[in-house]
C-alpha cells in the first residue's frame, strides 16, 4: 500500500463518522423545531379557543343584563301605565292605548324570552327546541319545520345554551334574509355527537362574494360568521352550499358528551 494512500484511509472513517453526526445533529434538529412548532400551534389554539369562550360568554351575560333589564325595567314600567289608564274609568278613550300596551308588554317578554330562554335552563335542548319552533306564526309567510330525531338527551348546559344559539342563529338568519317558503332544520341526537342540518328554498346567495360589497337587498354569507364561532367553541364542524336563487343548506357536527340519567335528573332539579 504506497504511504500516501495511509492518511486518506485513517482519516475516512473520521469523516465518515463526523459526517454522520451532523447528519444526526440535523434530524434531531429538525425533530425539536418541529416539536416547538407544534407546542406553540397548541398554545396560540389554546389562547384563541379561550379568548374565544371569553367572548360568547361575555355576549350571554350582556344578554341576560339586557334580558333583565327589559323584564323588570320596561316590562314594568309599561305594566303600570296600563294600571293607570285602568284608573281613568274611560275604556272609550282608553281602549286603544290598552291594546298597544298590551302588544308592546308582549313584545318585551319575547325579546325577553329570547334572549333569556328559560325553557331551555329548566327543561333542556330538546323542548326548548321545541318550543323555538312554535314561535314562529304559522300563518306567516315562512313555514319552519324542527325535527328530532334519535333519543333526545341532556347535555352539559353551557353546550345546550349553544347549541341552542346555533339553531336561533340558523332560523333568525333564515327568517330575516331567506326569503324562503320553507325552512327546515333537523338535529339528529347520536352516541357521541350532535349533528345538525339546515336547508331553505330562499333567494341563496354567493359564498365566493362574501369580500365583496353586497348591493342593496341582496343576502350575503356574513351570518356563517357567529355559527362558525359557535361551533368552534364546542370544537365542531360546519359546512354549507348556496347559490343566488337556490336556497341554502348548511351541515353541522359537533362532538358532544351528553348527561347520564341521573346527571339529567339532577340537573333539572337545581335549576
Amino acid at each position: 500500500m504506497p504511504d500516501a494512500l495511509l492518511p486518506l484511509i485513517l482519516i475516512t472513517p473520521i469523516l465518515l463518522l463526523l459526517a454522520l453526526g451532523i447528519v444526526g445533529f440535523v434530524v434531531r434538529y429538525q425533530r425539536r423545531l418541529l416539536q416547538q412548532q407544534g407546542e406553540v400551534r397548541e398554545i396560540r389554539e389554546a389562547a384563541q379557543q379561550q379568548a374565544l369562550e371569553a367572548a360568547l360568554l361575555a355576549q350571554e351575560e350582556e344578554r341576560r343584563r339586557i334580558a333583565a333589564d327589559l323584564h323588570d325595567g320596561v316590562g314594568t314600567t309599561l305594566s303600570i301605565v296600563k294600571l293607570h289608564l285602568s284608573t281613568l274609568n274611560r275604556p272609550d278613550l282608553t281602549r286603544e292605548a290598552t291594546a298597544l300596551l298590551d302588544q308592546a308588554i308582549g313584545e318585551v317578554r319575547r325579546i325577553s324570552r329570547n334572549l333569556l330562554p328559560a325553557v331551555l335552563q329548566k327543561f333542556g335542548l330538546p323542548f326548548a327546541l321545541e318550543a323555538l319552533a312554535r314561535t314562529v306564526p304559522e300563518d306567516g309567510p315562512t313555514r319552519v319545520h324542527i325535527t328530532q330525531n334519535g333519543t333526545p338527551r341532556r347535555l352539559d348546559p353551557q353546550q345546550e345554551l349553544t347549541v341552542y344559539r346555533v339553531v336561533q342563529e340558523l332560523l333568525g338568519n333564515g327568517l330575516r334574509h331567506a326569503k324562503a317558503a320553507n325552512i327546515d332544520i333537523m338535529i339528529n341526537f347520536g352516541v357521541d355527537s350532535l349533528s345538525l342540518q339546515y336547508i331553505d328554498n330562499g333567494v341563496g346567495f354567493d359564498p365566493s362574494a362574501g369580500d365583496v360589497q353586497p348591493s342593496p337587498g341582496s343576502r350575503t354569507g356574513l351570518g356563517l360568521t357567529n355559527l362558525r364561532s359557535r361551533v368552534a367553541l364546542l370544537r365542531g364542524t360546519l359546512r354549507h352550499e348556496s347559490s343566488p336563487g337556490l336556497g341554502s343548506q348548511v351541515w353541522i357536527s359537533l362532538p358532544l358528551q351528553y348527561l347520564a340519567a341521573n346527571q339529567e335528573t339532577s340537573t333539572i332539579s337545581s335549576l
